[in-house]
């Protein structure tokens, strides 16, 4: 299974494993011990690094002193024999949920003395929590095994630039997050706003050979780490970050500490506090030497996603050199406060970006003061709002803001990103071109139309230093309009037109082409067929052979990145390094939007680098394995895991049937197609029976099934009798059912076979494959999709025209004379129809009334 596919199968299980605890409490267990797996990997790992032997560690003991000291000073922390992840796992029945008691208390005080602030009581809301598990030692017991079961295959020694064990910790909290209603927001900011962040940092401080990030209010860590991870990629050396975090809620606290440790950090480069932000700020020092250890932290990026609008104390606060220079925030809300912290922290030339919620741009009193101070100080850089319902457990709308200590530049860039997501289950998420597209914005720092404006600090002024994006960018839809002399006459109105300048500009003589020439403002289609007539003009030729020639060699760039370098491809920078060719090559092409392809190499990006993870890790070996398709099926009222065939470990069974095996794939489908037909064909002999041949025994009582054997009962009795032309009917329609009856249990026997053979031929084939067929089946799963859709682009452009262009046709085609026209014709028919009408002389009093109406007298 490649990280993924392993994430999945574990929330799943974990999911059902909970049963009636609440996701955000089990998130707590099924971390807290995928942490302890971690740490003992982690020691066995550097003890066999160091020549120890497998009996060297089963004589790991507490007593040996020596032993225990020189694993403490190198990892920070010992764990005996007994109190092994492993060991735990090879205890099978006689491991107990005291094993695991004994194993945290040890563990805690076993912690060596310059490592305390990393690893001392992280498992404290484990240990409180094991209770929660069972309503008994035995309860409590069975529910620890299954979860150590669950999570012993998570690899831990991440050899991949994301690392396996640091995907799933991250995925498995989103999932808890998702599912932990309001409370989600204590501990998880969603990937994507992360990811957002995190590039707009990275993009701020590459060059820079050592860093300093911090994060006020850390939650679980993720955000803190997808910025370590951005920023990396411009330095040469990753441990040259240091991570600075402070969570207010003990258990929240314990996740970061686990999540920054499990992604490899070392523990120098990790800094946390356990305590209130707004109440206890660094300067960090160590109680016991205050002076030597007084730091009064300012670093290279500050990042944050706040709790909104949350009440605070902000007494005594007024010479707090955070809150001094601009303010002191409400007591009701703290967003400033937060804000405000969080510049205080940052040198010169940092920067900081924060999640805050929408009512920060335009509320009035203390807010509106704060506001205005930042804004003529200099700080506010850029504003991002974002669409509604990103966030779990909250619809409010929120933004992301990004300030500097120092700028050259005095304007602020303002974005209206709320219209660029998709949905996903009750939330909306943002999709990887939305991201890039901001990032790229800030970046650059472009006015785009409907999106973005670089807004003057004069401006900002004269809007009294409101900042709510709508004055500044409108990205609402022009509601649809009607023009009054082309619904009372027709011609479609050049003004209409002209809303599709960019296509007459790409395509300057295509107008001409499509459109009469007029005196008035007015024009009508001059061509029958729109759309061949588009197609096939030479502007609209010539941008498609310029879309062709630039994406010629497309293919061959593809394969030579990710097929003849697929062992040392650099994974974490290979999609932003092919979507930066696909920009170059679209730089010249007009129309076709690059976020939209950038999106086509993402959607295929995730199972292309899922199968680089594998390669690289296990060989190029692994993609001639096939694995045992393991399924779920109930047996006795359990659930019980079983092998139901196999599947390509990397290379999918059916790809290979269409490419190497076409033939017998080709002869099974045809059955199984005309297997599909004959539910149908059943249907058109019931709907031809009469309803007397329908009241015999043959069908079902809903009418809507043949029963076999009273068809076979029915024919013996109709082939007795005398053969008119009804029976004879008869007879021919029963046989025509027995006759699909009988093919219908062959095809299935067949299918059934031949399916089975396939399979197992399929099996044989991937096992056997040569590596120049590998390369050919990976081409084709990895670029043969991309390549296709990218080609489409074009063709998306031109079907849009054409769209639009039958749509205004299609609008003024029926004036408004027209329908009086044919009110009238329909009103003069009725009258004439009403003149043939008899009846009594109160109903024709009436008719000659209706009559009078209709013709307007």
């Amino acid at each position: 299974m490649n990280k993924q596919q392993l994430a999945n199968k574990i929330w799943e299980s974990a999911n059902k494993m909970r049963s009636k605890i609440e996701a955000n409490e089990y998130k707590d267990y099924i971390l807290g011990f995928i942490f302890y797996k971690y740490l003992s990997d982690q020691e066995v790992k550097f003890l066999k690094e160091k020549e120890f032997s497998d009996d060297d560690i089963m004589e790991l003991v507490e007593e040996d002193s020596e032993t225990v000291e020189y694993i403490q000073r190198n990892i920070g922390y010992f764990i005996s024999y007994e109190n092994l992840f492993s060991t735990w796992i090879t205890m099978g029945k006689d491991f107990d949920v005291s094993n695991v008691r004994d194993a945290l208390s040890a563990f805690n005080r076993l912690i060596y003395p310059t490592h305390k602030k990393v690893f001392d009581k992280v498992f404290d809301t484990l240990q409180t929590g094991l209770s929660k598990l069972g309503d008994s030692s035995n309860a409590q017991t069975k529910a620890i095994s299954s979860l150590l079961q669950l999570i012993k295959d998570i690899p831990m020694d991440g050899k991949q630039d994301y690392d396996v064990l640091g995907f799933i910790y991250e995925f498995l909290i989103s999932q808890f997050a998702a599912n932990a209603g309001k409370k989600a927001g204590e501990f998880y900011t969603p990937h994507e706003v992360s990811v957002l962040m995190s590039e707009i940092v990275a993009d701020h401080l590459k060059g820079k050979s050592e860093i300093k990030i911090y994060d006020p209010t850390s939650g679980s860590g993720s955000l803190l780490i997808n910025i370590g991870k951005s920023v990396s990629k411009y330095m040469s050396d990753g441990n040259n970050i240091k991570y600075y975090a402070q969570e207010l809620k003990e258990n929240t606290y314990n996740l970061t500490r686990m999540n920054l440790v499990m992604r490899g950090i070392k523990p120098d480069n990790i800094v946390t506090r356990n305590g209130d932000t707004l109440e206890e700020d660094w300067p960090f020092f160590d109680e016991n030497d205050p002076i030597n250890t007084y730091n009064p932290l300012y670093v290279d990026a500050v990042v944050s996603n706040p709790p909104y609008s949350q009440a605070w104390d902000p007494s005594n606060k007024e010479h707090d050199p955070r809150y001094s220079r601009f303010g002191i925030a409400p007591k009701g809300k703290a967003d400033y406060a937060f804000l405000l912290h969080d510049l205080f922290h940052i040198k010169p030339d940092g920067i900081m970006t924060i999640v805050l919620p929408h009512g920060v741009l335009f509320r009035g009193g203390e807010e509106g003061t704060i506001r205005k101070n930042l804004i003529e100080n200099n700080h506010i850089d850029a504003i991002i709002g974002l669409p509604a319902n990103i966030f779990f457990g909250t619809g409010i709308p929120t933004i992301v803001m990004v300030l500097k200590q120092k700028r050259e530049n005095t304007d602020t860039l303002i974005i209206d990103a709320s219209k660029g997501f998709i949905k996903e289950g009750k939330n909306n998420k943002l999709r990887a071109s939305d991201i890039k597209k901001i990032a790229d914005t800030i970046i650059k720092r472009e006015s785009i139309e409907k999106f973005s404006k670089v807004v003057t600090r004069e401006e900002i002024r004269n809007n009294d230093y409101n900042l709510n994006i709508p004055r500044y960018v409108d990205s609402s839809e022009a509601a649809e309009s009607w023009d009054i002399y082309a619904s009372m006459f027709g011609g479609i109105p050049l003004s209409e037109l002209e809303d599709l300048k960019e296509y007459w500009e790409a395509f300057p003589t295509l107008k001409d082409a499509l459109f009469t020439n007029s005196d008035i403002p007015y024009v009508e289609v001059a061509v029958e067929d729109i759309k061949q007539t588009i197609k096939n003009h030479e502007n609209v030729v010539s941008f498609e052979n310029a879309f062709a020639s630039s994406f010629e060699d497309f293919h061959n760039y593809l394969y030579s990145e990710w097929i003849e370098k697929m062992s040392e491809v650099e994974i974490g920078k290979s999609e932003n390094e092919v979507s930066e060719n696909i920009f170059a090559r679209l730089e010249d092409i007009s129309l076709i939007d690059k976020y939209e392809a950038y999106q086509l190499l993402d959607n295929e990006w995730g199972k292309i680098a899922g199968d680089l993870e594998m390669i690289q890790s296990e060989g190029f070996g692994s993609t001639k394995k096939v694995d045992p398709n393991l399924i779920v099926k109930k047996k006795d009222g359990k659930e019980q895991e079983i092998q139901d065939g196999w599947v390509g470990h990397i290379i999918p069974f059916e790809l290979v049937q269409k490419e190497i095996l076409s033939e017998q794939y080709l002869a099974l489908t045809e059955k199984e197609n005309r297997l599909a037909e004959i539910p149908s064909l059943y249907e058109e002999l019931i709907d031809s029976l009469t309803e007397e041949e329908k009241e015999s025994d043959i069908l079902n009582d809903s009418n809507d099934a043949f029963v076999g054997k009273e068809v076979t009962k029915k024919l013996k009795e109709l082939k007795k009798e005398a053969q008119t032309d009804e029976v004879k009917e008869f007879i021919d329609k029963l046989s025509r059912y027995e006759k699909l009856s009988q093919e219908e249990k062959d095809l299935k026997k067949e299918i059934k076979k031949e399916s089975a053979d396939l399979h197992m031929l399929t099996k044989e084939t991937i096992e056997n494959l040569s590596d120049d067929k590998v390369c050919e089946l990976l081409d084709k799963k990895w670029i043969g999709n991309l390549i296709e859709c990218i080609n489409k682009l074009p063709d998306t452009i031109v079907n849009n025209l054409v769209s639009k262009i039958q749509a205004l046709q299609s609008k003024y085609a029926t004036t408004y004379l027209d329908v009086q026209k044919e009110i009238r014709e329909t009103e003069r028919l009725l009258s004439s129809m009403i003149d043939e009408l008899e009846g009594n002389e109160f109903d024709m009093k009436g008719l000659s009334e209706f009559k009078s109406l209709l013709m307007g007298e």
